[in-house]
């Protein structure tokens, strides 16, 4: 069993407390940290919040859920964080997996998927066979991705989401909740309709 770090205690703190607390065999939290000096000396789901500059050696996971920021502060810590995996959920055996990712209850990733580093498979979120997540992808709650669907790194796909095989979506793309995607989406895009008008950020 690791002794970890958990780099977060806002809300996805807590969904990564509670998927470690599913599987206690894998690890143990040492060290629960966070930014908010006003969260210093608090308690979350019976750890206390202390300072990062607690942190020594030991490996650990960030639990920020902005995709940014979570790539930021997984810099710092590369080669050190751990892949966390919620005892309900289905993760094909043959599937490589990148370095501080999450799986958390009830999702699934299909034979053939490839997953990158600093990603979050939300709650009942499915990946379909031959997928290929990018580095710091968020796939939120209940997301349905078919076959050989591409997410680029960065981008968050809201809760519902529907992808049909074989679309490509780019980096640092923003889908609201509920879409439906049946083409290609290119970087930078916001994603805001069934049939999206695809407005590239600033």
């Amino acid at each position: 069993m690791d002794s970890i770090f958990v780099y977060g205690a806002g809300g996805q703190g807590k969904v990564v407390i509670d998927a470690i607390r599913s599987n206690p065999a894998y690890h143990r939290i040492d060290q629960l940290v966070d930014d908010d000096r006003r969260l210093h000396g608090r308690t979350l789901l019976g750890h206390l919040v202390s300072s990062p500059l607690e942190i020594g050696s030991e490996r650990g996971f960030i639990a920020i859920g902005n995709n940014a920021n979570r790539q930021e502060v997984a810099s710092r810590f590369r080669g050190r964080l751990v892949v966390i995996a919620h005892r309900s959920s289905i993760l094909a055996p043959d599937v490589p997996v990148g370095e501080g990712t999450i799986f958390l209850a009830g999702s699934i990733i299909s034979a053939g998927s490839r997953i990158g580093e600093n990603v979050i498979i939300n709650t009942a979120a499915s990946v379909d066979h031959d997928c290929v997540i990018e580095d710091g992808v968020h796939v939120a709650p209940g997301c349905r991705l078919c076959g050989n669907v591409h997410i680029g790194s960065g981008t968050l796909l809201g809760a519902g989401t529907i992808i049909v095989p074989g679309v490509r979506v780019g980096k640092d793309v923003f889908v609201h909740a509920g879409q439906v995607l049946t083409r290609n989406v290119p970087d930078g895009a916001v994603v805001r309709s069934s049939h999206p008008r695809l407005t590239p950020t600033p």
